[in-house]
């Protein structure tokens, strides 16, 4: 079977939570169109407008961009085609951050920049999508096709008459680079890029000479055919045999758990995950970088498994498990809260994308996650036993201290109120920072998105992503938690959220530093000079679109906003500043920080 390239698994996975590839309900999506390819003149048949047109068919309504004079004519192409929004960013980072966001919301996401002055700036947000298994075109206008293999130096370059600096760069950070400098295979190299960001999961560069968009070829004469990606299957003896190990494992156990991870998302796994739930009966967790790619509503769910700073009560059920499922997980140093876990591996069954792994004994290979999962479910045996034991030891959180009058706002009261704003039509964008730990304690309403940058955590992330997100998921109302350390980096395209009339809240925590390095390292680096940043964004705002501001100091303030902003404001991009003291700071990002920090600073090992 063969499915369309927008959803490498098929149209029926576009309900799967999580699932990276174009939902069957995108605008421009190749399964929700069966239209054949049909002539164009001689004069449509260019580059710029395939590139355009395969954009539309992947599910990409919205390009973001920066101009620069190597992409200028090919923003033309981009701009003329129906269906295709470019949106300006300020800056590349930003862009690139935005098709970051994009992506997450819509399953693949583009942004277009100038060469090298511009590839080289949207490196790190290109950088965090590989790192997240995001499929990003990243497109580079570039040099005159003439100019290669001559002895010319160009200008946006350092000097040299080698101009692969921009290449060179990107080939570590994306699955797939092309660089077209001819029509004559433009059209393949085109393909093979789009193609391979969806397959991989990951971004590709794409460079594209400046005098090529606006050129006629044979080989565009035609509206391109939506091509397709056959899926990966498994080999299906691997399969049986990882199957029979896991089930033998499992079955041996007495109180197995199943924990969720990260790479559910690139394997579109999600809803197989929750079919194993349900065969099970097994207790089940999320990894922290894994918050809303599973429900958070169902009954068996027992919080984020987060070692030391996990929910309440979700640690020691996982830990004290006889085994264990992981099924996508990363772990890393912060994921696993500086190397802290508790987990032993002869116990755990870690299940990647490709690959099973059982415990210390056997690995299959080319075992898809999805069809393992969905396998698993029709051979499991109902075991409660974890489940029963959470239920045993389970004691309900409580509540924030109830505030005195006009008391100065407490981080947590915050919180207490953004829980209540959320609804399926919701969705947050967790900064990184404490914005991780109190986001991370946010009970998801079903439908509800959630999107953080776990394994980069490039700080600053969350402006470009905010944007892109917001632009792809316009269903929803974003609500953005960023602290003044991280949206000083990229505060300046709140004022393309404005032009593209967007109505996302964010709320602006503004305690006078970087407060997650502050636990990690402190030093006087972390201090910040302070913004007056409701004045900034009306600043921005300069009575151009629809933006409303405020300045909260206390409870009372914070509940007026939020009236506000659900209330009269509901179509207006609200920002709201938050005035809270430095040292105010989850629980959570104490312990972590104490952890992360003891495992920054080991000592190098005797030589």
């Amino acid at each position: 079977m063969e499915t369309l390239i927008g959803s490498v698994d098929g149209a029926a996975l576009a309900a799967d939570n999580g699932a990276v590839g174009c939902p069957a309900s995108s605008p421009g999506c190749p399964m929700a169109s069966s239209r054949p390819a049909a002539a164009v003149s001689a004069g449509e048949g260019t580059l710029g407008r395939h590139l355009a047109r395969r954009l539309v068919q992947v599910g990409v309504s919205d390009v973001f961009a920066v101009p620069g004079d190597f992409n200028l004519t090919l923003l033309d192409h981009l701009i003329a085609e129906p269906g295709l929004r470019l949106i300006g960013c300020c800056n590349e980072l930003n862009a690139g951050y935005a098709a970051d966001g994009y992506a997450r919301a819509r399953g693949v996401g583009a942004c277009a920049v100038t060469f090298t002055v511009g590839g080289l700036s949207v490196l790190n947000a290109i950088a965090g999508a590989y790192s997240e298994n995001l499929p990003i075109i990243c497109i580079a206008g570039g040099p005159n096709s003439n100019d290669y293999g001559t002895n010319r130096i160009l200008h946006h370059t350092i000097g040299l008459p080698d101009f692969s600096q921009e290449l060179r760069c990107f080939q570590t950070i994306t699955c797939h680079q092309a660089v077209v400098t001819n029509l004559a295979d433009a059209h393949e190299q085109i393909d093979t890029a789009i193609a391979t960001a969806l397959r991989e999961s990951k971004p590709v560069y794409l460079s594209i000479s400046c005098n090529l968009p606006g050129l006629p070829h044979p080989t565009f004469s035609r509206d391109p055919v939506p091509f397709f990606l056959a899926p990966r299957l498994s080999n299906k003896m691997g399969l049986k045999a990882a199957v029979e190990a896991t089930i033998e494992f499992l079955h041996k156990a007495v109180k197995p758990v199943l924990v969720a991870g990260p790479k559910l998302r690139v394997a579109k796994a999600g809803k197989a995950f929750v079919d194993l739930v349900d065969a099970s009966g097994y207790a089940y967790s999320v990894m922290p970088s894994a918050k809303g790619l599973v429900p958070e509503t169902h009954p068996h769910f027992i919080g984020t498994y987060w070692g030391a700073v996990s929910t309440a009560f979700c640690a020691e059920i996982v830990e004290s498990a006889d085994a264990y499922l992981f099924a996508g997980p990363i772990f890393n140093d912060y994921s696993s809260v500086g190397y802290s876990f508790l987990l032993k591996k002869e116990k755990a069954i870690i299940v990647n994308p490709e690959r099973v792994i059982v415990g210390n004994g056997p690995a299959f290979g080319c075992v898809m996650m999805k069809e393992f999962l969905s396998e698993l479910a029709k051979r499991i045996k109902k075991n409660t036993t974890a489940f029963e034991n959470y239920k045993r030891i389970f004691v309900p959180e409580g509540s924030p201290l109830e505030s005195e009058p006009n008391e100065p706002l407490r981080v947590n009261v915050l919180f207490k109120h953004i829980q209540k704003m959320l609804n399926g039509d919701s969705a947050v964008i967790a900064e990184t920072g404490d914005s991780w730990f109190n986001c991370q304690k946010l009970k998801l309403p079903d439908g509800c998105g959630y999107e953080f940058q776990m394994q980069y955590g490039s700080i600053g992330w969350s402006v470009g992503a905010l944007l892109g997100y917001a632009q792809g998921a316009k269903d929803k109302r974003v609500i953005a938690c960023i602290g003044d350390g991280s949206f000083q980096v990229t505060a300046q395209d709140v004022s393309t959220m404005l032009r593209c009339e967007q109505n996302s809240i964010i709320f602006l925590i503004n305690n006078g530093g970087y407060t997650i390095e502050v636990e990690i390292h402190d030093g006087p680096y972390n201090v910040i000079k302070n913004w007056n940043y409701t004045g900034l964004v009306d600043a921005i705002h300069n009575g151009e679109g629809n933006c409303w501001t405020a300045k909260v100091k206390c409870e009372e303030d914070l509940t007026e906003a939020i009236g506000i902003a659900l209330g009269e404001k509901k179509d207006c991009l609200c920002f709201i500043e938050v005035i809270a003291h430095k040292d105010d700071t989850s629980k959570e990002l104490l312990e972590w920080g104490s952890r992360v920090s003891a495992a920054n600073s080991r000592p190098p090992n005797p030589q």
